[in-house]
């Protein structure tokens, strides 16, 4: 193991040394087993007190890639029995509260042009006495909560050591000491903040990419691919019922309205569509243009339950989609109508596609027949059609209204199809 000996140790053979040596021998191992950022963070604080560190509060935040949010933060307190974590949603604000606050400053040096980039950066500041300098509003918060010292590390994981193409940890620790942190404890600090930055990302790189498997692929889907699941043709046979979501007439619409407003209107049709599948147990798998497919997968237990719970979803989206047409209508913005489709069948469930460019998805002579069907909702006038194996399942056949038979393209027999009533919607809309 290589350790940078801190400045002002001219050998590990001391009771700084040594204490330097077991705190990386720890983080190291505690990067190995994939120990949560959490439980990281606590163990090393706790470490530290042990160890004669004041550690009065400490916070360590990751920047991190996903599409909701920027990043997660975990909090430590010396008077409290749990780290505190949070999510923090991308975007303006997160943006303004980073660049606020010391962290923000350490990541500006760590930007900053030179000709070998910087992996981290550190800041110190008093908090009381004659050489206080609060310049942020954080440390206006420490120092009026009691807080004597404050130091922060910005530690940069990216192509190159490239911050700016990169992930990225902060961490910060006041104390209450009267006379603040002694030379001692920083050189700790400094000595074994890599260590424990390579341990915390360890975990960091497991939620990121948890992260980004269920944002691109599902959450089951997802989890599946993270557990290994990743060999082409490796599927299994499931049942399920399937959704089908399409906005009606969208080609037209997109070719006259301009770019940006198209993809704002789809951003929040799917958003919309999606809700209800969170509460209700649904999994989208994709995103298809203008169309969306889902599943609920069920076992013989729980296939009942499972149809209801698929409906009750799709009235709640259409109820749903009616409230946003009138907002954006008020707002002058495009709107477009969605139709869906609901059916039950079984499926193969896994990895298809080419040797280097996969899909996680279903495939099956049910997946075909529930896009077929959402195409008879403009015909028949509805935007809610059922087939007649889930409404078999379906206690409560009031919910639906028998439209008769249908030939569906590319299937040989007729299939019945039902409309779903959605109570609440205009007259006449189903």
């Amino acid at each position: 193991m290589i350790i940078d000996r801190p400045i002002g140790l001219s050998s590990f053979d001391n009771a700084l040394g040594r204490t330097i040596i077991e705190l990386n021998v720890w983080a190291v191992r505690q990067g190995l087993i994939g120990a949560p950022a959490d439980a990281l963070l606590d163990g090393f604080c706790q470490r530290l007190v042990s160890s004669g560190v004041a550690v009065w509060r400490a916070f360590a935040g990751l920047r991190t890639l996903h599409p909701q949010w920027g990043g997660y933060g975990y909090a430590w307190r010396r008077d409290a029995s749990a780290v505190e974590p949070a999510q923090f949603e991308r975007g303006r604000e997160y943006d303004e509260v980073v660049a606020e606050s010391p962290f923000g400053l350490l990541i500006r040096r760590l930007q900053s042009p030179g000709p070998v980039p910087e992996l981290w950066a550190d800041i110190r500041r008093h908090l009381s006495g004659p050489e206080a300098r609060l310049d942020f509003p954080v440390l206006q918060e420490l120092a009026a909560a009691g807080g004597t010292d404050y130091f922060a590390r910005a530690v940069s994981f990216g192509l190159g050591g490239d911050p700016s193409r990169g992930t990225g940890i902060g961490f910060s620790f006041a104390t209450d000491r009267v006379s603040g942190f002694r030379e001692a404890d920083l050189s700790l600090l400094r000595a074994t903040l890599p260590a424990v930055s390579l341990a915390m990302m360890a975990h960091g790189g497991y939620t990121i990419a948890s992260g980004l498997l269920a944002a691109y692929l599902g959450s089951d889907a997802g989890r599946r691919v993270h557990a290994g699941a990743v060999a082409r043709g490796s599927v299994e046979s499931i049942r399920a019922v399937l959704w089908y979501a399409d906005i009606r007439g969208f080609t037209a619409l997109a070719e006259r309205t301009p770019g940006g407003a198209v993809i704002n209107m789809l951003n929040e049709t799917f958003e919309t569509l999606t809700a209800p599948l969170r509460a209700h147990g649904g999994q989208v798998l994709k995103f298809i243009g203008d169309g969306m497919l889902a599943i609920f997968p069920f076992n013989d237990a729980t296939r009942d339950e499972t149809c209801r719970h698929a409906l009750d979803a799709a009235a709640e989206a259409m109820l749903a989609i009616d409230r946003l047409i009138l907002r954006r209508r008020r707002e002058g913005k495009p709107i477009a109508a969605v139709d869906l489709a609901l059916h039950r069948g079984e499926v193969l469930y896994g990895n298809i596609g080419a040797a280097d460019r996969l899909d996680f998805t279903v495939i099956g002579p049910a997946v075909n027949e529930v896009a077929r069907i959402e195409t008879l909702c403009e015909p028949l006038g509805h935007n809610v059609l059922v087939s007649a194996e889930l409404a078999a399942s379906v206690g409560d056949r009031q919910r639906l209204q028998p439209l008769g038979g249908h030939r569906l393209r590319g299937v040989s027999e007729e299939r019945e199809i039902y409309a779903l009533f959605v109570a609440g919607r205009e007259a006449g809309r189903w």
